[in-house]
C-alpha cells in the first residue's frame, strides 16, 4: 500500500483516484511515498527516504524545494490548466474593474449612507460622473504569456470584448498555437506590447529570468495611461518603479492578486487577496489532476507535467519495469544496459528522455531482475534513483 502525505486540505475528489485499497492519505502519515500540496511551505521539511513523487495542487512551486527534490530522485508535479478558467474569469473582471472605476463607485454609496446623507439616488445621479470609465471594446489587450491561462485571455478578450488582442510568448508551444484564435496576433517583440497596448496582462511562472521584468526599463516604454494586471505572480512587477511610474501617469491602474504593504493604500492600485484558484470547481480540477499524475507516477513511474524531469508515457509491456532518475551524462544508458545483460534480462520497450542535467529511463523487462542486479545498478555514479515495479 502507498502511503500519501497531504500538507493542506485537498478536495475529497482525490479519493476517486486515490482509493483505499491502495493508498493511505493523512496528514500525519510517515514513511510516505508521495506529498499531496496546496500552497504549505515545504522548504524545511525533512523528506523520506521513501518519499519519490511530489504532486502540487497548482500551477506554481515556488513553495517546493525543487532543486532539493531532483538531487533526492523526487519527481515535483504540477497541474497546468486545471485552474486557468477561474484565473481567467478574475482577469477579465479586474480589466473591467480598472475602466469602469466599479470599486470607486461602490465605495462612494457606502460613504454617503455612512455620512448620514438622505435622498441617495438623487445624491448619485450627481455623483456618478465622477465614475465615468471607458469601455473595453476596440481597445488593445497585451497578453505576455500564453500558455493555458494567457491562452484563455487573450480568446475570451477577443471574441466578448472585441479587443485588439497582441500576445507574445517566445517559449509557446504547438499546443498552446493551436487553441489560440485567429484574430489573435503574436508578436516577438515585448517592447511592441509596451508601447502599443492599453491594457497589459502577466501570465507567467516566476523565475531568475521573470522576476521584476516589468521594472524601469519596461515602463518606460509604455504607452501613457496603460493599465497593468497581474494575476501570475507578483514578483513579476518591481514595486518601486510601479509607484514611480504610476505617479508619473504612464500606468493609471495596477491590478494585481497579490498583496505588498506598499501598495495597500496607493492611488490606482486595486488588490484582491490571492483569490485566482479560489472556485470549488478550480480546487477540485487542480487535485483531481494532481492525484492522476502521482497514482501513475507511483504504479507505472509514467511523468506528465513534472517540473524538474522530462515528461515520460511508456505503455506496460513486459514483466517487470525499471524506472530511473540519473544525471544526464554519457554512456549511462549504456552502462544500465550492460548490466541487465550480465543477468540475462532481455529489454522489451525502453523510454531514455533528458531535462537539462537530469535524465529519466523508463525499462520494460522479460524476467524479473536479481535485487544484486539493481543494487548495482543504484552504485552507478550518477544514479539519483532506481524504483522496481
Amino acid at each position: 500500500m502507498f502511503k500519501i502525505r497531504t500538507y493542506n486540505a485537498i478536495s475529497d475528489i482525490i479519493y476517486n483516484t486515490l482509493n483505499n485499497n491502495e493508498y493511505q492519505v493523512s496528514d500525519s502519515v510517515e514513511n510516505y511515498d508521495g506529498i499531496l500540496v496546496r500552497s504549505a511551505e515545504l522548504a524545511d521539511v525533512e523528506f523520506p527516504p521513501e518519499l519519490v513523487a511530489i504532486a502540487r495542487a497548482g500551477a506554481g512551486t515556488n513553495n517546493v524545494p525543487v532543486a532539493k527534490c531532483t538531487e533526492q530522485g523526487i519527481c515535483v508535479f504540477n497541474t497546468p490548466g486545471a485552474n486557468a478558467n477561474a484565473v481567467k474569469e478574475l482577469v477579465l473582471c479586474a480589466m473591467l474593474l480598472s475602466c469602469r472605476k466599479v470599486v470607486n463607485g461602490i465605495e462612494w454609496v457606502k460613504e454617503a449612507k455612512a455620512s448620514g446623507e438622505t435622498g441617495i439616488e438623487k445624491l448619485a445621479e450627481k455623483a456618478k460622473k465622477n465614475f465615468v470609465g471607458p469601455e473595453l471594446y476596440g481597445k488593445k489587450l497585451g497578453v505576455i504569456g500564453l500558455g493555458a491561462i494567457g491562452g484563455m485571455v487573450a480568446n475570451s478578450a477577443a471574441r466578448g470584448f472585441d479587443m485588439d488582442v497582441l500576445g507574445y510568448d517566445p517559449y509557446m508551444n504547438v499546443e498552446s498555437a493551436l487553441h489560440l484564435t485567429r484574430v489573435v496576433k503574436l508578436t516577438a517583440d515585448i517592447n511592441e506590447i509596451f508601447s502599443t497596448c492599453d491594457y497589459i496582462t502577466l501570465h507567467l511562472p516566476l523565475l531568475d529570468t521573470t522576476k521584476g521584468m516589468i521594472g524601469e526599463a519596461a515602463f518606460s516604454k509604455m504607452k501613457k495611461g496603460a493599465v497593468l494586471i497581474n494575476y501570475s505572480r507578483g514578483g513579476l512587477v518591481d514595486t518601486e518603479a510601479l509607484k514611480k511610474a504610476m505617479i508619473s501617469g504612464i500606468v493609471r491602474a495596477y491590478m494585481t492578486d497579490f498583496a505588498v504593504d506598499e501598495l495597500v493604500d496607493f492611488p490606482g492600485v486595486t488588490i484582491t487577496p490571492h483569490l485566482g484558484a479560489s472556485t470549488p470547481e478550480s480546487e477540485e480540477n487542480c487535485a483531481d489532476m494532481a492525484a492522476k499524475e502521482i497514482d501513475d507516477y507511483l504504479k507505472n513511474g509514467n511523468i506528465r507535467h513534472s517540473v524538474n524531469l522530462p515528461d515520460a508515457m511508456l505503455p506496460r509491456a513486459g514483466v517487470q519495469r525499471l524506472a530511473i532518475i540519473n544525471r544526464n551524462t554519457p554512456n549511462m544508458v549504456g552502462q544500465i544496459t550492460s548490466l541487465l545483460a550480465a543477468d540475462g534480462i532481455n529489454i522489451e520497450h525502453m523510454l531514455n528522455k533528458g531535462r537539462g542535467s537530469y535524465a529519466y529511463t523508463l525499462l520494460d523487462l522479460s524476467d524479473e531482475v536479481q535485487v544484486s542486479t539493481v543494487a548495482a545498478i543504484r552504485g552507478i555514479d550518477g544514479i539519483l534513483r532506481v524504483r522496481v515495479l
